[in-house]
């Protein structure tokens, strides 16, 4: 089987599917609070001309998913694949966020585990980059294994971003 950006997953909790244009709406009743933004690096994402860019580029980079709670099938949130530009054996997970509803580990931890499962079959390394003032995205990532790249003990200095204020957070295989 081919790895593919957009495949459809899903556990108990959870079906992560292709995001299509037809869900902003939808997914835009989820960004529009401002809580959910205040950490990130973009704190006005929750404005609609905003968002709508971010969604833009969510579509276009044919990554991304709708995270959808099973048990009501409503769109809680979304994410998104994208490929290393500095190794073929990385891939990052990242562009997350949740309702606030499901803050709190469950929903986020079933989610990311389906996409670190899934990436880990095709890749050595899942990255995920996190705003150096993004703790609570920052604890989340620590809670799935992750660890900072200068912590780890094989130098993989090489996948460090260079976007300002970016932490490289890394599972291995």
């Amino acid at each position: 089987m081919a790895f593919s950006l957009q495949p459809t997953l899903e556990n108990e909790l959870i079906i992560l599917r292709p995001l299509v244009t037809n869900d902003f709406e939808e997914l835009y009743q989820v960004a529009k609070d401002p809580l959910i933004w205040e950490q990130h690096q973009n704190p006005d994402r929750w404005k609609k001309m905003v968002f709508k860019e971010f969604f833009k580029g969510a579509i276009d980079s044919k990554a991304a998913f709708a995270v959808i709670d099973k048990s009501t099938n409503v769109i809680i949130g979304s994410t998104r694949f994208k490929l290393s530009e500095k190794s073929s054996s990385a891939i990052e997970i990242g562009w997350t966020f949740l309702s606030r509803n499901y803050w709190g580990g469950t929903y986020n931890r079933s989610f990311k585990t389906l996409l670190i499962t899934y990436a880990l079959q095709y890749f050595d390394n899942v990255l995920f980059l996190v705003n150096e003032n993004n703790f609570r995205s920052q604890k989340a990532v620590r809670k799935l294994g992750g660890k900072l790249a200068h912590e780890l003990d094989t130098d993989l200095s090489y996948l460090e971003d260079e976007r300002k204020g970016a932490l490289t957070f890394i599972l291995r295989k």
